[in-house]
């Protein structure tokens, strides 16, 4: 388990949810830095609650979440932003408005009555736009481009903020395998370069595949966290998804690889004849 003290991001006996249905209940977790730490659990678990309410989407309705030992919530909207960045599960994007344009939103929170805006913030939007891959489609609109290309402006626009911490709540949702894989890569690249990462996935053996750190939620509540090794067991899937599989190391990678039990394969019948021998 992370030592808090080592770690930026925090919940603290945290009870979050929507009116007055709690999903979050008495969670404690500390996010390591510099990991890629990503949720897992069962639909209707608390995985995008509990990400919302480390971007503060959500208001707790006790405990906190706290980031380098302080309330989110006392934190002023710009200085958060400058902090963490956040890729939403739906996005709507302003009717018109250009890729360019969307993406340089992501420089808002640096901007300022004593700052406008400058060399680092172009710069900043055409690294983003480079490592999205989307230069050449910098002047379309972006309601015109495909799920996947609307998906990587998104990421783009949260890249050009350049936060040290960056959560993103069902990055692949709707994408097809190839541009799942892009995005996840990408993730592991920035990973790599020194940010911290959240987010929520769905496919067990992506998450198993990417995160350096996995955390299971179950009815709102923490079953394991760890690494992916520690934490994909065939007693857990069970436990936690219902689940009865094989746990075999991944020919790619040697962590986890999930294979879930082949249905009972139906009995040939026994042919039968009227009357005796045939």
């Amino acid at each position: 388990m992370t030592d808090p003290r080592q770690a930026r991001l925090q919940a603290a006996a945290l009870n979050s949810g929507y009116g007055e249905r709690t999903i979050i209940e008495d969670l404690d977790l500390a996010i390591p830095d510099g990991s890629f730490t990503v949720i897992i659990g069962p639909n209707g678990c608390g995985k995008s609650t509990l990400l919302r309410s480390l971007a503060r989407l959500i208001r707790p309705t006790s405990g906190a979440v706290l980031l380098d030992g302080a309330d989110i919530a006392t934190s002023r909207t710009k200085q958060l932003a400058r902090t963490i960045g956040l890729l939403p599960q739906s996005s709507i994007a302003p009717e018109g408005i250009t890729v360019v344009d969307l993406v340089s939103r992501g420089r808002h929170p640096h901007q300022s009555v004593l700052r406008r805006w400058g060399e680092q913030d172009e710069a900043a939007v055409r690294e983003a736009l480079e490592r999205t891959r989307l230069t050449e489609l910098s002047t379309r609109v972006v309601d015109e481009l495909s799920g996947g290309q609307r998906q990587r402006v998104w990421i783009a626009m949260a890249l050009a903020q350049q936060t040290p911490l960056l959560l993103l709540d069902e990055p692949t949702t709707y994408l097809d395998i190839s541009h799942q894989i892009d995005v996840l890569d990408l993730c592991t690249e920035l990973h790599r370069e020194g940010r911290t990462l959240v987010a929520v996935l769905h496919d067990l053996n992506q998450a198993a595949r990417y995160a350096t750190h996995l955390v299971a939620l179950k009815q709102g509540r923490i079953i394991a966290q760890g690494t992916p090794s520690a934490v994909v067991t065939a007693e857990l899937l069970h436990e936690v998804f219902g689940v009865q599989a094989r746990i075999v190391p991944d020919p790619e990678t040697g962590g986890p690889l999930i294979v879930p039990r082949a249905p009972a394969q139906p009995q040939t019948p026994i042919p039968t004849t009227i009357g005796g021998t045939p």
